[in-house]
Parts: C-alpha cells; structure tokens; sequence
C-alpha cells in the first residue's frame, strides 16, 4: 500500500512508495517484455477518464493499463461533458461520484484541478497532468525506464534541459529523482529557465556543453512552439544550436548515458533525426513504461497488495 491516498504530486511520494510502484510495475510485465495485467485484477472497478485538456498518449496509456487490469471505463472530455453547459466541475464530479465509481484520472490545463475533484469525491484521484504544475504519472515511467537500463537511480546524473518554466514535467521529475538519489541540473536559456531551482532540489545553468558529458541521462523537454511568440528565444535555429542534441553532441555525451523525451518531438528543434533514433535512446522504452507504470498506480490505489504480484 502507498503512502498517499491520491497521486497527484510526486512530491508526497517517499522513496518507499516509488520503488514500490516501480516494483509491481516491473511484476506486470511478462516473459516476452509485454505489459500483461493479471485477469480480473480491477475487475468490478469503474475508472473514469476525465480528460478536459486533449491528449493522446496519455489517454491512450491510461485507457490500455485499465483494460489490461479488466477494470470498467468511463471516458470523459471537456467537449463532451457538462461543464460546457455551464455546470461547475466540483457538481459534475459529484453527479459522476454518485454512480459509484472508484477512480478519477484527470488531466486539465488548470493547476489543481485534481486537487478540487478530491474535495468532490470519495474515490481515487490520479493527476494526468495539471497546467503548468504537475505530472506524476510521467516522472514515474521516467524513473522506470531509467532503472531498467541502469539498474538503479541513487547517483545518476540527470540534465533536464529544455523549456523548464512552461513544463509540469520537470516539476514533477526533478523531485522525484531527488527523492531516489540522483543528481539533477536544470539546463535552459535564461528566458525559459525556473525562478528556484533549488525548489526542485537542482542546480541550473544556461550552458549546455558544460554538463553535457558528465550526465548519465539526458532528458530533453519539448519546446513548446506555440509559445515561441514574443521571442522568448532568438529562433527555432539558434535555439537548436544552442540547446539541440545534434549528431555533434551525441557523440559527445558520456559512454553508457541514454537519451530520453517525453514527447512528441519537434525533430530538429530539440533533438536531431540522428539522436532521436539512436540506440541509446530510451523514447519508444519510456512509451512502454508508461502502461507498465500507469497498472501499478491504479493497482495500489485501489487496494492491490504488491506482495500479490511480485
């Protein structure tokens, strides 16, 4: 059993609980390296996809984990539900809770909405994504894709470079790598760099090149193009020349380092062709890992005993 009644953060999570999610993540997956839930592990269960920010990967990794633990599914989105009708989201939450569901998995472009449905509910609550905040969910399959290559996270280097001040990925990574021992430097030009890094439990600069072979992993974060107005950064090219992990770079990284991205690329943005498909990166691994994972939070919030599975 976790320590938190709800994930939402990464940052209530002890060590203790993200070894244990990423144990019965790694239980769940079988001899041939797929993810296989075992039959009728949430059978019984309702969980209900609120889904009021779009999303594909996400939703998708949510929607197979349920289907593989023979949990019930409910989708929801802001287009399709009552909010759009002017109802508030804390009556909609309480409508929906009244059909006995167990579960919310809500991601929304507003920073602690998954916060709001717990004071509406008596079920779980997963935090899909939440604005600018958080997103857990991502960090763990992280945390899983590197302690598989690696075998461990204690003492790994990790540059989280990228767009850091519009991301909840490094607001959620960062932590949780600090919670499990790693080292972690925020890498950014000033105009896209966080006001505390030392909030995120990291030390920050803006130069690439002087961290670039001493870090284990390398997590590019995707650069968010539509906030490229303004001249937040002088271009997309210089950008890339600055902060893109080219093939010059590649080559340059240290031996047994991986690369890793949340995704979708922008390929020639923050990462070349070459790097994106080279064989120490881990995209299409953390893909994966993001099923495994996703099975393992709902397992344990639910009442799944992670003796049962290991």
């Amino acid at each position: 059993m976790l320590s938190v009644e709800h994930l939402l953060d990464t940052t209530s999570l002890t060590a203790e609980d993200i070894t244990q999610i990423l144990d019965v993540a790694a239980s769940f997956e079988d001899k041939e390296g797929r993810a296989s839930g075992r039959s009728g592990t949430l059978a019984g269960r309702t969980i209900v996809n609120l889904f009021l920010e779009p999303s594909t990967r996400t939703r998708s990794s949510f929607e197979l984990a349920e289907k593989r633990l023979s949990a019930d599914v409910l989708n929801m989105e802001g287009s399709s539900s009552s909010v759009v009708k002017g109802e508030s989201l804390a009556d909609t939450i309480q409508t929906i809770s009244a059909m006995d569901v167990d579960m919310f998995v809500c991601r929304s472009r507003y920073a602690g909405t998954p916060q709001l449905i717990t004071q509406n509910t008596n079920a779980k609550v997963i935090n899909a994504g939440d604005g600018k905040h958080q997103h857990p969910t991502q960090a763990l399959l992280d945390l899983y894709t590197i302690r598989e290559h690696f075998g461990h996270l204690d003492n790994l280097k990790v540059a989280i470079v990228g767009d850091l001040s519009h991301s909840r990925v490094c607001g959620s990574l960062a932590p949780a790598l600090k919670t499990m021992g790693s080292e972690v430097v925020l890498v950014a030009p000033p105009t896209f760099q966080v006001a505390d890094p030392a909030y995120f439990g990291a030390t920050q600069t803006a130069h690439f090149d002087e961290v670039l072979d001493s870090c284990d992993v390398i997590y590019l974060l995707r650069v968010q193009l539509e906030r490229m107005e303004g001249a937040a950064i002088p271009s997309p090219r210089e950008y890339f020349r600055l902060y893109g992990l080219d093939e010059a770079r590649l080559k340059r990284m240290k031996e047994g380092a991986i690369i890793c991205h949340p995704g979708p690329l922008n390929r020639g943005m923050e990462i070349a062709a070459e790097s994106a498909d080279a064989p120490n990166a881990k995209i299409l691994s953390q893909v994966h890992a993001g099923v495994l994972t996703r099975m393992a939070e709902m397992y344990l919030l639910l009442g799944g005993d992670a003796d049962a599975v290991a």
